[in-house]
């Protein structure tokens, strides 16, 4: 399946309902997370938050890497990516850039974190701009996997 593909060969089914789902609970465990680490590492800000500061504010930073490029680079997928069977792609037009080729590659760790650093444009006003892009774009790609040349697939064990 690496060789040379057609952009109708490789369209994406857009899939909204599973990405939503798989977002949902990556970032509900991220969201968790940083609830717990703030207030645990966190001083009170009067505001009725919590500031941190100096290493410690590295935390939540590394656990959101991890939680997305991180499994992404291990596994193929995130966990929320994972429990609804889909993964991500890596896509590249071919020399004469007519065709796509390399289709089934793993993202490489540039593209995975591409991916997720435009996910609060993504999930902005609950997902609606992700919804409105995958529909409107040739191979189903929220903005984040268009940046990072990438696609989001049924995972081959679901693919059968």
């Amino acid at each position: 399946m690496n060789t040379n593909q057609t952009l109708s060969e490789i369209k994406t089914e857009s899939s909204i309902g599973k990405r939503f789902l798989a977002g949902f609970i990556d970032y509900l465990i991220i969201y968790t997370f940083f609830f717990i680490y703030g207030y645990q590492f966190g001083q009170p800000d009067g505001d009725g938050g919590f500031t941190i500061n100096g290493l410690p504010a590295l935390g939540p930073i590394l656990f959101w890497l991890l939680m997305t490029v991180g499994l992404e680079q291990f596994f193929g997928a995130t966990l929320g990516n994972g429990i609804v069977g889909l993964m991500p792609k890596s896509i590249k037009k071919d020399a004469d850039g007519q065709n796509w080729g390399n289709y089934m590659d793993k993202p490489t760790f540039g593209q995975s974190f591409k991916r997720h650093l435009l996910d609060p444009i993504d999930m902005i006003f609950f997902g609606l701009v992700a919804i409105i892009i995958i529909k409107n774009s040739e191979l189903n790609q929220r903005l984040g996997d268009m940046w990072a040349k990438t696609v989001v697939v049924k995972s081959e064990s679901d693919a059968k």
